[in-house]
């Protein structure tokens, strides 16, 4: 008897599955591959391209600017023009003296006869005598940036003291670069956003393609009582992968073509073509917070594509529920 219910139980054990037809796999909603799918991500990853480039420039010229004002704010400079009858030198050591007595700078130095040459050597040549020539003499400061001193009450004491001199507090050149990089910033912007807003009318027009290609089984789906969550997260998954795919290709795309662009810049320092772009953009190197960006427009496109998708689906389902309920007011009671 024992033995005959021990044997009566086997069948039952864990693991165990039934004897029967085996279950058959359900196919996903939405195709896994096609042209449609393939194209998609083409686009999504030529947008994503885009997108990254724009931010990497614009991180890349707001860093350049940003080091362009430090450099002129560390630094003011005392121009004294030449006069009949004026000691040149001791009019610069009595400029020095007067500047290194104010609270908040932190240096001075005179620029000599051959630094002064070679500021004019792209004008006028090598060779030439600074003595000869009515060329002003400049005193270099250097200034606390997060103290910086009066320059008001500076400027009223050089002209005291040494009436030919003149100050230059280069803020006309700090104001014009921060409008320069506020401007590259909001331009910048503006073709984020139209990079990010092409991007979606693209996934909408690919969604609404997938959805005519299976209204069937969505209607099917939805009338025997699928809920539109349901359906809608089948798209949404789908489009999801497709979004991560064409970021993920664009931005590695962008991040390559920043680092790639560095590396020549480096193994060509020095030569004209390089100096040239060092000098009209400045270093080509985003740094880790654009590469952060870059991962970011990642993340933002595939998400947008994601939520783009779930709305235009769930948007079709109420059409489809909308033409069903205006059918039956239609029909003849």
């Amino acid at each position: 008897m024992a033995e005959t219910a021990t044997k009566a139980r086997v069948p039952a054990a864990r693991g165990k599955r039934p004897k029967g037809p085996p279950l058959r796999p359900t196919g996903p909603i939405v195709p896994v591959s096609g042209v449609s799918g393939n194209a998609l991500v083409v686009v999504v990853a030529i947008m994503a391209f885009l997108a990254c480039l724009t931010l990497g420039a614009v991180t890349m010229i707001r860093q350049s600017a940003t080091s362009w004002q430090s450099e002129i704010a560390r630094e003011v400079t005392i121009q004294i023009k030449p006069e009949e009858g004026l000691d040149m030198d001791k009019a610069l050591a009595r400029a020095r003296s007067v500047v290194t007595t104010f609270a908040g700078v932190t240096g001075a130095s005179v620029m000599g006869k051959g630094a002064t040459a070679r500021l004019l050597q792209p004008w006028l040549g090598s060779g030439i005598d600074i003595d000869e020539l009515p060329v002003p003499r400049l005193v270099v400061v250097t200034i606390d940036e997060r103290d910086p001193p009066d320059f008001q009450a500076m400027r009223a004491e050089l002209n005291a003291q040494v009436p030919q001199a003149r100050l230059d507090d280069h803020r006309a050149w700090v104001d014009r670069l921060t409008a320069m990089a506020n401007t590259t910033v909001l331009i910048g912007l503006g073709v984020l956003g139209l990079v990010m807003t092409a991007t979606v009318l693209t996934v909408i027009f690919a969604t609404r393609s997938a959805l005519s290609g299976n209204r069937h089984i969505v209607e099917v789906l939805h009338f025997v009582g699928a809920e539109t969550r349901f359906v809608a997260s089948q798209f949404q998954r789908h489009f999801f992968r497709i979004g991560l795919k064409g970021g993920l290709a664009g931005g590695v795309l962008a991040a390559g073509a920043f680092f790639a662009a560095g590396a020549w810049q480096n193994a060509t320092m020095g030569a004209a073509g390089s100096a040239q772009t060092t000098a009209l953009f400045g270093r080509i190197a985003i740094g880790p917070w654009g590469y952060l960006g870059i991962a970011l427009v990642v993340a933002v496109v595939a998400a947008v594509t994601a939520l783009t998708t779930r709305l235009t689906v769930m948007r079709t389902i109420r059409h489809i529920d909308r033409a069903r309920a205006d059918g039956n007011r239609a029909e003849p009671s």
